[in-house]
């Protein structure tokens, strides 16, 4: 696996910040202060200054060096105020609605992101995913070339030869029903992450059919979403429709489809609805002893990560690095 130490050495080369929105959570304190333990990756914390060193204090974390930085106090909080009305004004934004929603952790540090004083954000272990996206959609906005904002989950357990098993999910948090070409810019996108993670891709459109064994319109849509992702990505294996154990086993694959380079070998697997792929990766995670990092935000123009609210400090750690990594 192209793995943490790897993150790790070129984040070493090319320090970056991060912003944690929750700079009170105890969970947050205890990665901020591993992370301040070291060099690459400098923590930002938004909250009340006073409130934060307590907090830190209480739960027995030193995070000396660390970065507070205060809505109520910033010194560029009037600038801020004003990039924001810029950004939008297609809504009719004033000064003072402004300042109302800037006051906000999400927005003011997804604010922070796009003015340059972070490189990355990570936030939501107190809050929904909704609203780490919703700010990063209004202020960040999707990157050039891209429509949607998708998420992907990436799995990894130790293998049987003591290198560790990677696997890509997609969309697995974010779009509830893609369509075709959604599918194939979450392909894309995926597929870009994947790699960080030093996986080779090799694409499975997933589906209840296998190479048209089956009926409908899902089926028909997985299918069309595979041969225009073909066309766009001709240099990555992709195939679809499959079913799961088409895509995973060899057996299978020889019987159901055996003309496939994909099939029996897939390691990025793209579903066709937020339900399947939500239920899919948490399956893997709990029954097939995978340990799962994300949702990693894709498609935006600067790197915005969403924690989930059940998550440790470990995730934390963990989701903070791979935030600065993608920058």
């Amino acid at each position: 696996m192209y793995g943490f130490g790897t993150m790790i050495d070129q984040l070493k080369k090319n320090p970056k910040t991060i912003v944690f929105t929750e700079g009170t959570d105890p969970r947050i304190l205890e990665a901020a202060s591993r992370l301040l333990a070291s060099s690459f990756l400098h923590p930002i914390l938004v909250g009340n200054e006073e409130d934060v060193l307590k907090a830190a204090e209480e739960a027995g974390y030193n995070i000396r060096g660390a970065q507070i930085i205060d809505s109520n106090n910033y010194d560029r909080f009037d600038e801020m105020v004003e990039r924001f009305c810029e950004l939008r004004k297609g809504k009719g934004m004033t000064p003072e609605e402004a300042r109302k929603i800037l006051s906000q952790p999400n927005y003011f540090g997804t604010m922070l992101v796009e003015m340059g004083v972070a490189d990355s954000l990570l936030g939501g272990a107190t809050y929904s995913t909704a609203d780490t996206v919703r700010p990063a959609l209004q202020i960040i906005k999707t990157k050039p070339g891209n429509k949607i904002v998708s998420s992907c989950f990436i799995l990894v357990r130790p293998g049987a030869t003591g290198e560790n098993e990677v696997l890509a999910m997609s969309d697995c948090a974010i779009n509830i029903n893609p369509t075709e070409d959604e599918l194939v810019e979450i392909c894309g996108e995926t597929v870009e992450c994947a790699k960080i993670f030093g996986v080779d891709p090799k694409v499975a459109f997933l589906s209840y059919s296998t190479l048209g064994s089956g009926k409908g319109p899902d089926v028909e849509k997985m299918r069309n979403a595979a041969i225009k992702a073909k066309a766009m990505y001709p240099m990555t294996p992709i195939e679809g429709e499959l079913q799961f154990d088409a895509a995973v086993s060899p057996r299978v694959a020889r019987t159901k489809c055996p003309k496939s380079q994909v099939a029996g070998h897939a390691n990025t697997f793209i579903f066709p609805d937020l339900s399947s792929g939500n239920m899919g990766y948490k399956i893997a995670q709990r029954m097939g002893n995978f340990e799962a990092y994300g949702p990693i935000l894709l498609g935006l123009n600067a790197p915005v990560n969403d924690l989930s609210r059940g998550c440790n400090a470990i995730e934390v750690y963990s989701m903070a690095i791979i935030t600065a990594a993608l920058v």
